[in-house]
């Protein structure tokens, strides 16, 4: 490789860095999560006309809605997110950014595929974030699922 493919490669996200990154996204989702539990709360103790100190009963079909669109608001959140310019809010103090494999602007379907195998990764105690220890690319499953890259941008010069 040459002095200037060298130089114009980016750097790749190392596996740390993607997980202080997830560790600081989890407080925004959390507080999306909290919004949409009290508007369930809310209209349960409301709207169903139960007593007000009653829960909305385990493995119901209401509680499963309501971690179907904590999912989603979830998935919401990351995809709108790389979609408007690659970055989470976790993202941005550790300058890591989503591509594609050419380095352009992934396309949505390929973010929801990201998501998706991102989930099932840590579903499966992020036995696909731990991939990339072992991975020669220092890949992801979602990375190689979704056709996706997180790369890591230079520091801004002052």
């Amino acid at each position: 490789m040459t002095a200037t493919a060298a130089s114009d490669e980016k750097p790749r996200a190392l596996i740390g860095w993607r997980l202080l990154a997830l560790l600081y996204d989890v407080w925004p989702v959390l507080a999306l999560w909290m919004l949409i539990s009290l508007g369930f709360t809310l209209g349960y103790t409301f709207l169903g006309h139960h007593a007000a100190r009653e829960n909305i009963a385990p493995y119901s079909p209401l509680q499963l809605l309501l971690w179907l669109c904590c999912w989603s608001v979830a998935g919401l959140y990351a995809t709108l997110s790389w979609a408007r310019g690659g970055q989470t809010l976790g993202m941005r103090p550790w300058r890591l950014k989503v591509v594609d494999t050419h380095g352009g602007p992934p396309a949505v379907r390929a973010l929801w595929l990201r998501f998706g195998v991102a989930t099932l990764s840590l579903a499966l105690a992020g036995l696909g974030f731990w991939w990339a220890w072992f991975d020669r690319e220092r890949l992801t499953w979602h990375d190689r699922l979704s056709g996706t890259r997180m790369i890591r941008l230079p520091k801004q010069k002052r």
